[in-house]
């Protein structure tokens, strides 16, 4: 059978991360069937030419006859997305299309999956989400609930990345519950032996890599978007800063965009640049070397489709705090240590606990962490998918 992959969003993290691993395991496991992979013209070029970046050579689609590229100069959420990349497909004559991403055009009519990985703008839809003009916003935002409704109706099957995230689709989108499959994503596995800070480090971390860390540190990855619920931390902070003299920092590693430059200049104005550190978006190394060496990952969440950061986390040795949501208990289990993510004074008794007590005292929990992170894997993941692809090529 021929498959087309939607991997526009190659280069970038999340659903571009998603992407990148579903493609590098189906060409590990799938000898058969062909496939084709729609890139944009930057990742065109560099795929034909070996020059990705740094971290990204491991993609073999240049020299994999069953997989072809297609060059595809079309952006996401654009006019072009809805009338041009509809053709685009056409041509190649796919049995199957598969979009990773809830933007399907609403004019392709033919057999795909789409992987829907969370409701997120269903439940924080304000203007607080935007960097532009508020009309200009909630007209997109009309467009979004149309095109995912759209999507899911209108799919052979759906994928969704966690049970949590399929409850919603079952509630806000209408969809019969047979339709969805639920797919967990995997976890980057850190070399051997581990980076740690006084012992033997394979890749030491280069010259004020870690400037200004000068305490033990919780570490929060990702972006800085509304519903992370930053301001739990800016809060709790203050609180550290201003009487509970806790030993610890807070370092913010993710991508350096609006939100984050906004939550950066709040830190300033509150005067909390010694206890809250921004590294910015980081290699996979490095991000494994934080892992390893922080005093516990923190994620303040009010609502997330996956988290992979926190099965990361696990698979690092790193211990989780987490807000206590669904998706949460579904993945972390009893793993985690959990707070509610509307009271500061839960997580700063949180916070205090860890600190006091130092991760030793955590030891069960952080080993219980491993072993519940290799349940989550990439090649699982690209195993699953196939399955849906072949059942839905069977009943079509």
């Amino acid at each position: 059978m021929k498959i087309g992959i939607d991997a526009r969003f190659w280069d970038e993290s999340g659903v571009g991360r998603y992407t990148r691993n579903l493609v590098e395991q189906l060409q590990e496991i799938d000898k058969t069937n062909e496939y084709v992979l729609f890139v944009s013209s930057k990742v065109y070029q560099e795929i034909k030419n070996q020059t990705l970046p740094a971290g990204r050579q491991e993609s073999k689609i240049k020299n994999n006859k069953n997989w072809k590229l297609v060059e595809t100069a079309i952006h996401w959420h654009s006019i072009g997305e809805q009338f041009k990349f509809p053709q685009i497909i056409n041509r190649e004559n796919l049995d199957l299309m598969h979009f990773p991403y809830f933007s399907v055009p609403v004019f392709y009519h033919k057999p795909f999956v789409v992987t829907i990985h969370d409701l997120i703008l269903h439940h924080f839809a304000t203007g607080e989400a935007t960097t532009g003009s508020r009309l200009v916003y909630y007209l997109k935002l009309l467009g979004y609930k149309f095109i995912i409704k759209t999507s899911a109706r209108k799919a052979k099957k759906i994928i969704t990345v966690s049970k949590a995230t399929k409850v919603e689709v079952i509630k806000h989108l209408h969809v019969p519950e047979e339709k969805i499959t639920v797919i967990y994503e995997g976890a980057f596995s850190p070399p051997q032996p581990p980076l740690i800070r006084g012992g033997v480090q394979t890749s030491p971390p280069e010259k004020g890599e870690l400037e200004g860390v000068l305490l033990d540190y919780l570490l929060h990855v990702g972006n800085l978007y509304p519903h992370k619920n930053m301001d739990l931390l800016l809060k709790t902070f203050m609180k550290i800063k201003d009487g509970e003299n806790l030993p610890v920092q807070l370092i913010i590693a993710g991508k350096e965009d609006y939100f984050y430059y906004k939550f950066q200049k709040k830190v300033k104005e509150l005067g909390l640049q010694n206890q809250i550190l921004f590294m910015g978006e980081i290699s996979d190394s490095k991000l494994q070397y934080l892992y390893q060496n922080a005093l516990a990952l923190i994620s303040t969440s009010l609502m997330e489709g996956f988290d992979l950061p926190t099965i990361e986390a696990m698979n690092n040795n790193c211990l989780v705090l987490a807000s206590d949501i669904p998706v949460h208990r579904e993945i972390c289990e009893n793993i985690a240590i959990y707070f509610d993510p509307e009271k500061e004074e839960d997580l700063i008794s949180k916070i205090k606990e860890v600190c006091s007590n130092g991760k030793e005292k955590y030891k069960e929990k952080i080993e219980n962490g491993k072993s519940r992170a290799s349940k989550f894997n990439w090649q699982q993941m690209a195993k699953e998918t196939m399955k849906v692809y072949e059942e839905i090529l069977n009943i079509t």
